[in-house]
């Protein structure tokens, strides 16, 4: 299983690069998790949105579902081969109206996801729990059925108990790391520290940093979510375009 990083801002792109947008591939089976505002021009530097087999949201913020409608278009206007021949995209239902807006005629189709229970997605398997975010957001946990290879993707949230037993022993945690340690106030996300201590208390074999923040070192980012995880762990802010074995 692979990770490729299509977009990592949180919120609005920043230097060219866009937000929350990843690719997983299996064999020949290609998933679109989040499509945020560029996913599609960065997709295009890896394969065909038409190849898609799925996409699976995990809320719908603007910034992880920016490029949705015209990813919609594409299915509806462009000509090739496709991977299927009408495009799943799955979403949760706690959001009726952006439920319902993921089905585009002759081009892509809602489906609802069950967030109590587990998902297949051809070679994929994925978990979901509940996240602290000011709108329902789901985090999948994702395994490769063959492998057993398992990404934990964190989606947006701030730190809660829980977190770290949904995490656990999986192979790349994947997170949302907005804040840099001295942030103050209200935090609807992690922060590096915080990021840190989630990949060292759920024992996983490694930490990426995402969903960043436009501002300040991400140097610095990757360093204090570094002491937080403790030298074990190795920990990246993750970078575009790059791809990540699992």
């Amino acid at each position: 299983m692979q990770l490729t990083v299509l977009g990592c801002y949180g919120g609005y792109p920043q230097n060219g690069i866009g937000t929350s947008s990843y690719l997983i591939t299996s064999g020949d089976y290609h998933l679109l998790l989040d499509c945020g505002s560029g996913a599609l021009l960065a997709l295009e530097k890896q394969l065909s949105p038409l190849q898609l087999n799925a996409v699976l949201l995990t809320h719908y913020h603007h910034d992880h579902t920016a490029d949705l409608g015209v990813l919609q278009y594409e299915w509806q206007l462009a000509q090739g081969d496709k991977a299927e021949p009408i495009l799943p995209i799955y979403g949760h239902t706690a959001d009726p109206l952006n439920f319902g807006s993921l089905t585009w005629p002759n081009a892509t189709v809602g489906r609802a996801y069950n967030p109590a229970e587990t998902l297949q997605l051809g070679p994929l398997t994925v978990t979901f729990i509940a996240t602290h975010h000011p709108v329902p957001a789901y985090a999948p946990r994702i395994t490769e059925t063959t492998t057993g290879k398992t990404l934990a993707f964190t989606a947006d949230t701030a730190a809660f108990a829980g977190l770290a037993d949904w995490a656990r022993d999986a192979d790349v945690l994947l997170a949302d790391t907005n804040f840099y340690a001295d942030h103050q106030g209200t935090a609807w996300h992690l922060t590096s520290t915080q990021a840190g201590e989630l990949a060292k208390q759920a024992g996983v074999q490694r930490l990426l940093l995402t969903h960043l923040p436009q501002t300040g070192s991400l140097e610095q980012l990757n360093e204090e979510a570094q002491a937080a995880a403790g030298s074990q762990i190795p920990v990246r802010v993750v970078q575009p375009q790059t791809i990540y074995k699992i």
